[in-house]
């Protein structure tokens, strides 16, 4: 979720971004802030192979402040989100969540999102930093009688407490407190707070998130650092998700491309009825698509693969670009995906990737590209 990691190639600040209520906390931390989807937000602490490796085998946390808050609640709020998102609101009980996708008539991606039935007829819509406007905007537009809308993104502060060891450290700064299961939410007080907890996650790894009222956040961020978090940048957030195949939207989903062509057909509910955008993933689904977001990892060793990069097949035809790209520190070598025509996305074709005018091989391999290890 959210635009892409372009944030790392800029070295100036933005003043025109907006600031975290994180970012007292980054600063003392010593964290690189950096523009990113219209905030200023920390890249890295220390290195990003550092943060990276701490989710992985132990504990990190990132500053999730910059995404947003979108409440719907009333008697019409599921059947009207029902006919504007993929997934099928209707399985989930109240304290469940899904990951679903907003679409545009044409069947494209305009945000992808998680949704979390908070009440009978109340619902949570956490969704990506450069979207919340544009969101809050399409969805007024067609909103009926019975359903409301809040967006309530300038009021919280979030964090996502990412690692094996996640459950420890929620135990340790909220002592007598239960995680929800995997997709879950839970509202409780500790103290004189309101918080929200989340059970999902973008690194493939177990973990939360946590919402507390904007003021309260860099309390809570420090609470979880002082007890050994490793705090955790946007560089280790996108070689995280990216071992795992997770796509971003900005890069990986735009409005020029569907759900079907990005491997997301497990999170359209064709069967439920009919949503923006369902007529032309259904045929999609039926013929097949003619492109489709494919892996593709490095076959030796090269430079960073970046989004942009062309890839080629191996007599050097360009056949589409990189759309995300990165050098794994997990797998050590270069990772990437790329929209390709049908024909070249099945696992074990042979390929190129570009990288300023030099040809690196590299093959076609099925995501996730890293599992992580489950205890």
């Amino acid at each position: 979720m959210t635009k892409g990691i372009l944030i790392l190639t800029f070295t100036g600040v933005n003043l025109g971004s907006k600031s975290s209520p994180l970012e007292a906390a980054h600063l003392a931390l010593g964290a690189r802030l950096v523009p990113f989807a219209g905030w200023l937000m920390p890249v890295q602490y220390t290195s990003i192979i550092d943060e990276h490796t701490a989710v992985r085998t132990n504990c990190g946390i990132f500053d999730i402040s910059h995404m947003g808050q979108i409440i719907v609640n009333g008697p019409k709020a599921a059947e009207w989100l029902n006919g504007l998102l993929t997934n099928d609101i209707r399985k989930l009980g109240v304290g469940d969540g899904q990951y679903t996708l907003m679409l545009n008539p044409a069947g494209g991606v305009i945000d992808d999102l998680i949704a979390y039935r908070s009440g009978d007829n109340e619902f949570l819509l956490v969704v990506n930093a450069s979207m919340i406007d544009e969101d809050f905007s399409w969805m007024t537009e067609r909103k009926v009688e019975g359903a409301n809308l809040i967006n309530e993104s300038d009021l919280w502060a979030g964090m996502a407490i990412q690692g094996p060891t996640s459950q420890k450290f929620f135990q340790a700064v909220f002592d007598g407190q239960t995680l929800p299961p995997r997709n879950g939410i839970h509202r409780f007080h500790f103290g004189a707070s309101e918080l929200i907890v989340c059970r999902t996650g973008y690194t493939g790894e177990d973990g939360f998130e946590l919402f507390s009222r904007a003021h309260e956040g860099s309390h809570w961020f420090n609470s979880f650092t002082a007890c050994g978090v490793k705090p955790s940048g946007l560089g280790a957030r996108d070689t995280l998700r990216l071992e795992m195949g997770y796509p971003l939207n900005g890069n990986d989903l735009a409005p020029d491309r569907s759900p079907i062509e990005a491997g997301l057909a497990a999170f359209c509910a064709l069967e439920k009825g009919d949503f923006i955008g369902r007529e032309i993933l259904a045929r999609q689904k039926a013929e097949g698509p003619s492109v489709r977001l494919t892996g593709i990892r490095y076959l030796e060793k090269g430079p960073p693969p970046r989004a942009h990069y062309p890839v080629t097949t191996t007599s050097g035809t360009a056949i589409g670009e990189l759309s995300s790209g990165v050098l794994s520190p997990s797998l050590m070598t270069g990772i990437g995906m790329a929209y390709l025509p049908a024909e070249f996305s099945k696992p074990g074709t042979l390929l190129h990737i570009e990288v300023r005018g030099k040809l690196f091989p590299a093959e076609v391999v099925k995501k996730p590209f890293y599992h992580p290890c489950r205890a």
